[in-house]
């Protein structure tokens, strides 16, 4: 779940290194013929490393976060294995929805944390014309999804700023979601995270008990602010969107240089706070620089 241009250039990457390596006939009978080891003697414990996966992974278990999030947990080839996913990282998933004449390839970023033993955890919501979103929730335990690869996002590097600021739209959350936990994990890494999440609706508000969490675990240093367009009545979310007097409240030292923006969200969204050729965005207008900020 993440910004569908940056994603689809990485997709586009990945499927045309797997073209490249004249794999194409030889791993097809092993991919489509079952479960694939990507680990190698030299790492075991890593289910996805460098260069095409091809796993099939089993479904562990289902649960409906609301009324159109799942959760779904992916058991690993071995129960200490581990994603070995550098942060920001997506998976290339490849599924064959029922009665479609083709295959989907989606990408979708993990929220469990790369050095979990035995699973990885997929917070996937349902869109109404979703061909992937809709087959992996049909999906039962036992069943299986097949991995293509590993998506690299942005890299991150520990304390190269003070701050980060992590704005998310919807789904959106996973990305900025995967990043905070992976520098909150890290005790050499200082940097203070605030996260800004737009959702429709209180009920669309994902992650939030780990967020809240995390704001009582690390005061002082993480802080994530909220906002619906659509609230319910006596909600005690905000009402309203992403925006220049939102980003003013809630963001300290708003426009500062020692701080990096990752953004995440649907397509208006993005381009409200990025901008694009010929338009300025919010966070220009708040004085970051564009290589200050990053779409996922």
């Amino acid at each position: 779940m993440a910004s569908a241009p940056a994603f689809r250039s990485r997709v586009v990457a990945v499927v045309g290194t797997v073209a490249a390596t004249g794999v194409a006939v030889g791993v097809a009978s092993r991919f489509f013929g079952g479960a694939v080891r990507a680990d190698s003697p030299a790492s075991p414990r890593k289910a996805f490393g460098g260069g095409p996966a091809f796993l099939s992974l089993p479904l562990e278990s289902a649960e409906l976060v609301n009324h159109n999030t799942k959760k779904l947990r992916f058991r690993l080839p071995e129960k200490d294995a581990v994603s070995g996913l550098t942060l920001t990282s997506a998976l290339l998933t490849f599924s064959w929805p029922k009665d479609q004449w083709f295959p989907v390839v989606r990408p979708y970023t993990p929220v469990s944390s790369s050095d979990e033993p035995g699973h990885i955890d997929l917070l996937v919501k349902r869109y109404p014309d979703g061909k992937s979103s809709t087959h992996l929730h049909s999906l039962e335990p036992g069943q299986s999804l097949r991995f293509l690869a590993a998506l690299k996002g942005p890299q991150w590097t520990p304390n190269q700023v003070p701050h980060v600021v992590l704005i998310a739209g919807g789904a959106g959350i996973t990305p900025c979601y995967q990043l905070a936990q992976g520098i909150l994990r890290n005790p050499d890494d200082r940097t203070a995270v605030t996260l800004v999440y737009g959702a429709n609706s209180d009920a669309d508000v994902l992650l939030r008990e780990e967020l809240t969490n995390w704001e009582k675990r690390f005061p002082g240093r993480f802080k994530a602010v909220y906002t619906v367009s659509r609230p319910v009545e006596g909600s005690k979310y905000r009402k309203g969107y992403v925006n220049e007097q939102l980003l003013r409240e809630a963001v300290p030292g708003v426009g500062g240089n020692d701080t990096k923006v990752f953004v995440c969200g649907p397509p208006p969204m993005e381009k409200s706070l990025v901008g694009d050729r010929s338009t300025k965005g919010v966070l220009e207008e708040l004085g970051y620089r564009k290589d200050q900020v990053t779409k996922f």
